[in-house]
């Protein structure tokens, strides 16, 4: 899975130095990136007990290779395999004239019910909700100052930018880009991208 989003990252030559957060006893990803090396990534085993932490120790491993305090930044999860070099470039070219930054996210389509244990409660309007994707982009410096602010619990980094007052752009992504959680999403990821390959393959038997 790891892999499938760096190949995504890499096909963009415009992008520069990518940092792979990792828990500190976690020496697998070091034996992937060896059989399969990724020139622009290193692996940093600085990953904490929440996303926060993680995301922080990814963007200090970034300063320490040289990245500066306005640069851009995205972050992703890397359980979101479907990733495509298409939509990375549509966020960057959506945000990086932008003040903020912003995030990959759909619409919700389905109507939205608050619960009351097993009951429906009440139902919610479904027109201005949006389902956060990644990548998510800001810049490094608003981005580590976000975090420090908002804690530990943040579950994205949008949100860590809102607690500042700050309103992320957001820019539309696409529905195979969801995140791989439940064992009956792994067939579905990996039809996803049988069928790119068996496409790839069909477009290169067609290439003059």
């Amino acid at each position: 899975m790891v892999l499938h989003t760096l190949r995504a990252f890499a096909a963009l030559p415009g992008l520069g130095q990518g940092v792979i957060v990792v828990a500190p006893n976690d020496s697998h990803m070091a034996e992937v990136m060896k059989q399969y090396p990724q020139d622009r990534f290193v692996i940093s085993a600085t990953g904490g007990a929440t996303r926060a932490q993680s995301v922080l120790a990814g963007l200090r491993a970034l300063q320490q290779h040289g990245v500066k305090d306005d640069e851009w930044v995205m972050v992703h999860d890397a359980a979101r395999c479907l990733l495509t070099p298409a939509l990375i470039e549509k966020l960057w070219l959506a945000c990086q004239n932008d003040e903020v930054g912003g995030l990959l996210a759909l619409p919700v389509p389905d109507t939205l019910k608050i619960a009351d244990k097993d009951r429906v409660a009440s139902t919610l309007s479904r027109s201005d909700k949006w389902l956060a994707q990644t990548p998510q982009m800001f810049r490094h410096a608003a981005l580590t100052q976000a975090l420090l602010h908002a804690g530990d619990q943040v579950t994205d980094e949008a949100s860590a930018i809102e607690a500042m007052g700050l309103q992320p752009k957001l820019v539309n992504a696409a529905a195979f880009n969801f995140k791989v959680t439940y064992p009956q999403d792994m067939p579905l990821a990996e039809a996803v991208l049988a069928s790119r390959f068996t496409a790839a393959e069909k477009t290169q038997e067609t290439t003059p």
